[in-house]
């Protein structure tokens, strides 16, 4: 599970679980000693977290003083433990959204100051499916085709002093007709482009790690499904 708690990148491993040597260049132990700002420093693995710590780690990176994390890995004691203390803590909002194809081009929308991907909140009694291909009609005004899931992302947000965390579902799709793209001015969304992969490489630089997420998973999959075949 991974998710993106102001911007930064945090995934949970359950009890045992370690990560790949290249991925952390910093370790602490959260059972031996206490996790402080000034040792989340570039990539940092934190083994045996507990509810405690844990929330001690979200009050620091959700903190107003600078960070120099920039990605965090936590291998937690009670991984459901952990589920469960999210569910109390935060709001959840269940979303889903599309990356979407046009030949080897990618739709990328421009929404307060950062290049995004259409997504939106699930409705009651709606399918994931359902809301990401309604949500990129909606926000595009386009038809696509529902192509493959990618991956799920978690993100933290702040609502009405309420603390959100917006779990969605990211799909592939394709598209069947953007004759009469626009994009909806009223959900913020200032501008629709269709993007080559060095533009998006570009445009991701101006993005949220979130959706760089989502991109990495995208080439992963292709990749993986090119050796295979």
């Amino acid at each position: 599970m991974i998710i993106f708690i102001n911007d930064i990148p945090v995934r949970i491993l359950k009890p045992g679980e370690k990560p790949d040597s290249g991925r952390y260049n910093h370790t602490i132990d959260a059972a031996k000693e206490a996790v402080t700002q000034a040792r989340l420093i570039h990539h940092v693995w934190v083994d045996n977290v507990n509810e405690t710590s844990f929330e001690t780690l979200l009050g620091l990176l959700n903190s107003n003083v600078p960070s120099n994390v920039l990605t965090l890995i936590l291998t937690v004691v009670d991984y459901e433990g952990i589920l469960d203390f999210l569910e109390r803590k935060f709001k959840i909002v269940k979303a889903a959204g599309g990356l979407v194809r046009k030949k080897e081009k990618f739709l990328m929308i421009y929404r307060l100051k950062k290049w995004d991907l259409p997504k939106g909140k699930k409705e009651k009694n709606e399918k994931y499916k359902q809301t990401a291909v309604r949500e990129v009609g909606e926000e595009c005004n386009i038809q696509v085709k529902l192509g493959k899931k990618i991956c799920t992302t978690w993100h933290t947000y702040t609502m009405n002093k309420r603390a959100m965390l917006k779990k969605t579902k990211w799909y592939a799709m394709d598209s069947m007709d953007d004759s009469r793209m626009k994009p909806a001015t009223e959900e913020d969304i200032e501008e629709l482009r269709w993007m080559s992969r060095k533009e998006v490489y570009h445009a991701l630089e101006h993005s949220y790690k979130s959706i760089q997420y989502v991109f990495e998973q995208y080439y992963e999959k292709a990749e993986n499904r090119l050796k295979a075949g």
